[in-house]
């Protein structure tokens, strides 16, 4: 009786232990990692490490010095493989990252390419491969499926005037959406894909900045109004998109006349006090301004996406950027969608309804990216592929963000929206109390701020 009760005793705590671990890795999944997974996973890439590299045949003979060493000051008359040198070994709150410094002999692309083996045999999610600089690459293991639920890094410090963390990587970092590295972008995206979620969190952290947002939206603003009070120009018919283009060269070429009466070349260079705010347009349903229906609709859509194409080959020195979004973008669009497409440099591509939109999409860039684009499942809308013509991708998914926060997020920095006189006609107007704004006339451009 008395073995049975020190038994129930005993074994009650450890029952309750294995529940509440086995509760953890479903529901907690990060606190599993950091108890069970973290401890685990560090002792068996401890111990198998050599044997792991030397099956997934990423070690090399050893140079002719380190044999005659071993031979002869070692004693030992076998001469075992090299594998790359463990530098440093860091545990995360979503995996674990181990540096490694690659022999003479082995290149980055042979590491990537053995990342599913090493991941089975560490018993890991995930394992990406990243290139730090020329000699090593660093191991991004992930304990977990970190896009299941989403939680954006804890220490998001921008790292330039122009950075916008706007979704999570596969690896656990965030993904940075660097204007001054890739300019331009296109999104594309199914309906119920998330798309719109992408477009929320940009304009979320845009909205922090100190940058003037531009917004055509030609399905009557029905996406971007709430983002009103933190807009200098919104266009919501294909009417009105046409004279805000032509406003946005304008301002271009004013620019291009600063940047020449200063002699630099680049608005960064620009002293602060004279620098104009950069401008990010956005435009939603990139197709709606390539429909047309007349002779005089096919003349306006030459004209807007001629617009868009000089934006894109030179507004960049004049601090104007591209965010592009729609369902499919391709040359079956029209006269000029190609050319636009191949100035924006940056893809994210969410679920497609097809082969050809993921081809349109990052088949021009990252063409081994085009399966994993036609895999996303339906019911994790979010995720995507971003790359961008480096010829890098990885797979990520955004957050969790409403149109009515995104909305009230714009709301709290419209003090940061600056004035474009070159596109003040189409400020739009903001009713008593910063709500956003009513409909406007169809073919006509929203009054001036008073």
């Amino acid at each position: 009786m008395t073995d049975v009760a020190t038994l129930w005793e005993v074994g009650l705590p450890l029952a309750g232990t294995a529940g509440g671990l086995g509760y953890a890795k479903v529901r907690a999944p990060r606190v599993f990692w950091s108890l069970v997974g973290l401890p685990v996973t560090r002792v068996r890439f401890a111990m198998n490490y050599h044997s792991t590299m030397d099956v997934c045949g990423l070690t090399v003979q050893p140079s002719r010095l380190r044999a005659f060493m071993v031979r002869n000051l070692a004693r030992r008359p076998d001469v075992q493989p090299v594998p790359p040198k463990v530098r440093r070994v860091r545990g995360t709150s979503t995996g674990l990252r181990v540096t490694l410094r690659l022999p003479a002999g082995l290149e980055p692309a042979d590491v990537m390419a053995a990342s599913e083996r090493l991941r089975h045999a560490w018993g890991v999610h995930s394992v990406t491969v990243v290139e730090t600089k020329p000699g090593f690459v660093e191991l991004r293991m992930t304990g977990y499926d970190v896009l299941r639920k989403v939680r954006m890094p804890r220490s998001r410090r921008p790292s330039g005037p122009m950075t916008v963390p706007v979704a999570l990587r596969e690896d656990g970092t965030a993904f940075v959406r660097d204007y001054l590295k890739v300019p331009h972008a296109l999104t594309l995206g199914a309906n119920q894909s998330g798309k719109s979620m992408y477009q929320r969190n940009l304009v979320a952290g845009l909205a922090r900045l100190p940058v003037a947002l531009v917004g055509i939206d030609c399905k009557r603003g029905v996406e971007q109004r709430g983002y009103a009070p933190r807009l200098s120009a919104l266009a919501i018919t294909p009417e009105e998109a046409d004279g805000l283009l032509d406003g946005l060269v304008g301002e271009m070429e004013d620019r291009f006349d600063m940047l020449s009466a200063h002699g630099v070349a680049d608005l960064w260079a620009l002293p602060e006090d004279v620098r104009p705010a950069p401008v990010v347009v956005l435009v939603d349903e990139v197709a709606e301004l390539f429909l047309v229906a007349t002779k005089k609709d096919e003349e306006r859509r030459d004209r807007m996406v001629t617009q868009l194409i000089r934006l894109g080959q030179m507004a960049r020195a004049a601090g104007i950027f591209l965010e592009v979004c729609g369902q499919r973008f391709g040359s079956d669009l029209g006269k000029g969608a190609t050319a636009l497409r191949a100035q924006l440099t940056g893809r994210t591509v969410h679920r497609v309804n097809d082969k050809q939109t993921a081809e349109m999409g990052v088949g021009d860039i990252a063409p081994d990216a085009v399966v994993t684009v036609l895999t996303i499942p339906p019911d994790r809308p979010g995720v995507a592929v971003a790359g961008d013509t480096s010829g890098g991708w990885s797979r990520i998914r955004t957050p969790e963000l409403t149109a009515a926060e995104a909305a009230a997020i714009c709301a709290k920095y419209a003090h940061l929206t600056p004035d474009l006189p070159a596109v003040a006609a189409y400020r739009p107007v903001l009713p008593a109390g910063g709500a956003a704004p009513g409909p406007v006339p169809l073919g006509k451009p929203a009054p001036a701020t008073a």
